[in-house]
């Protein structure tokens, strides 16, 4: 089953870091957030994606062309210009990278994904966030259910610390707690070929009328994931993120 994850987007709320590069290529200790989520998959033993690119996409492929050469050592005989990779144990994977425009809206460069995905289930993602979610448990709940679309459903930290009172009086501080209520779409989905069926063209948001048409027909499934998931969508949310993974012990890590 292959995994199309969208790298395309402008990531303006990350300009700090996305001048330069798509925001997928920003870094979470010393490797994209890109390859933390191709592990995520990979882990479950999916090893078959599908990168629609867009804003700086040259950028994913030159990373994507070196990988190798990137994470093996190398012998470079600087006369000849030959080099020799001294191979380490490495993820085995197979990655079409897809050129779905500049300006296109989510929906439309899914939508672009098509003639590459066929008429098979495929998992999606946003090329931007990561969680522990259990695929294999994800994958499971769509087959039971039988309908064309499955998205994860998540409840995301508060982006400050709740205060709870007695008149006045504060009568609990948490800090950063998970909110309570109000479930939104966390991404990793498992879709039919016929959701392509929803999706007009390449100015439209998968979001808005596609789910929507979907949720209207009875076949929008929510898989609720209430373990650890998080977004990069600002430079604070990226240094969350750091320093998760400066702690050794990342909650999204789940590969060895």
């Amino acid at each position: 089953m292959k995994v199309a994850i969208l790298a395309g987007g402008l990531g303006t709320r990350l300009a700090e870091e996305t001048e330069i590069k798509p925001k997928p290529m920003v870094e979470i200790g010393g490797r994209p957030i890109l390859w933390h989520i191709m592990k995520h998959y990979a882990h479950f033993g999916f090893n078959e994606f599908i990168i629609a690119l867009g804003y700086r996409g040259e950028y994913i492929k030159r990373w994507m062309k070196d990988y190798s050469a990137l994470e093996d050592d190398i012998t470079v005989n600087t006369k000849t210009g030959e080099f020799k990779l001294h191979e380490k144990e490495r993820s085995e994977w197979i990655v079409d990278l897809v050129d779905t425009g500049l300006q296109t809206l989510t929906g439309g460069r899914i939508k672009r994904l098509q003639s590459w995905i066929g008429q098979e289930t495929f998992m999606l993602t946003w090329g931007d966030g990561v969680a522990d979610v259990d695929i294999g448990e994800l994958l499971a709940f769509h087959h039971r259910h039988g309908k064309l679309a499955t998205l994860t459903a998540v409840r995301p930290p508060a982006r400050y610390g709740h205060l709870a009172f007695e008149g006045d009086q504060i009568i609990s501080f948490t800090e950063k707690p998970q909110t309570a209520e109000g479930w939104i779409n966390g991404a990793f989905f498992v879709l039919e070929p016929e959701v392509f069926d929803y999706i007009d063209g390449d100015h439209v948001m998968f979001e808005h009328d596609p789910l929507t048409n979907l949720a209207r027909d009875g076949q929008l499934m929510a898989y609720r994931h209430s373990s650890f998931w998080q977004c990069m969508d600002t430079l604070r949310e990226k240094h969350l993120l750091q320093t998760l993974w400066d702690s050794g012990n990342p909650p999204w890590k789940l590969w060895s």
